[in-house]
């Protein structure tokens, strides 16, 4: 059984201590969006799950009665307290058991920490997190360009990111990111989250999402020249290609160069890099 919201503020009041607002620790409570979200993830008995962030250990220990091998990974160490105490008799590598991160989830921009990656093994795993809203973007995508043991990402996340994340052409939202999702994955809106879910309430609403990877080959190799790109061009995005890049070339690479990067599908940005190269 899930904890109740009454249990989580006892384990916090038993340590006299209290959500850290600088760490983003909203902690979900409502137990039927917990139950979609791994519901929706649809893991194996055994499946071995990467928890980032979890807080007092709900969906963790949902996690674990479910049957899965959980690698969670906490910043605070008051919250890794609380996870380690509740979860002794099930610490360690295994079905059902849980190995304990003490660590930020990641190593920089572009790289997931290091004690992650040596609890993991190599071995393929799905994300399953209620994320800290600062972690959500980098997380996501390193995981998803970076990583491709990971099988699939099911996260609740700001709103506001997850609208991000499933933007088109031509949306205030759309930018880098929404390019590289729509290349590299099917995402999936899993359900919007009021913030009564959470305690305490923050102060947007949030957005639980399934991302799942696509397999094949990627559609451009070298990746990362690409990303560059499109970052480079974003960066500029009120402005028109022409001015941007060179008006001759985007003219020859069959594009106006009057229009602006957020009008460009994933497949004319694919095209358009294809020819500055």
């Amino acid at each position: 059984m899930p904890q109740t919201l009454t249990e989580i503020k006892e384990e916090l009041a038993a340590r006299g201590i209290r959500p850290k607002h600088t760490l983003g620790q909203n902690f979900l409570h409502d137990h039927n969006q917990l139950r979609k979200l791994v519901a929706a993830a649809a893991l194996p008995a055994g499946a071995l799950v990467l928890e980032v962030g979890p807080g007092t250990g709900t969906l963790t220990e949902t996690l674990l009665d479910a049957g899965c091998e959980v690698i969670a990974c906490e910043l605070d160490r008051d919250m890794a307290s609380i996870v380690r105490t509740r979860n002794a008799h099930r610490m360690g590598p295994g079905v059902g058991c849980l190995t304990l991160v003490e660590a930020d989830c990641l190593d920089g921009k572009h790289a997931i920490s290091a004690l992650i990656l040596q609890a993991l093994a190599g071995r393929p795993f799905t994300l399953v997190a209620n994320l800290p809203y600062q972690a959500a973007t980098p997380l996501i995508a390193t995981l998803l360009e970076r990583h491709p043991e990971c099988r699939g990402q099911f996260v609740t996340i700001q709103r506001e990111v997850g609208d991000r994340l499933m933007a088109k052409a031509g949306s205030d939202a759309y930018g880098p990111i929404s390019v590289m999702m729509e290349l590299l994955a099917d995402v999936e809106q899993i359900a919007v989250l009021s913030p009564g879910c959470f305690w305490p309430a923050p102060k947007v609403t949030s957005a639980m999402l399934a991302i799942r990877p696509r397999t094949g080959e990627r559609p451009c190799n070298p990746w990362d020249p690409f990303t560059a790109f499109v970052q480079r061009v974003f960066g500029k995005r009120r402005k028109q290609l022409g001015a941007i890049l060179n008006r001759e070339s985007v003219a020859a690479a069959g594009f106006d160069p009057m229009r602006r990067p957020e009008t460009l599908t994933p497949a004319e940005w694919l095209a358009l890099f294809a020819a500055h190269q």
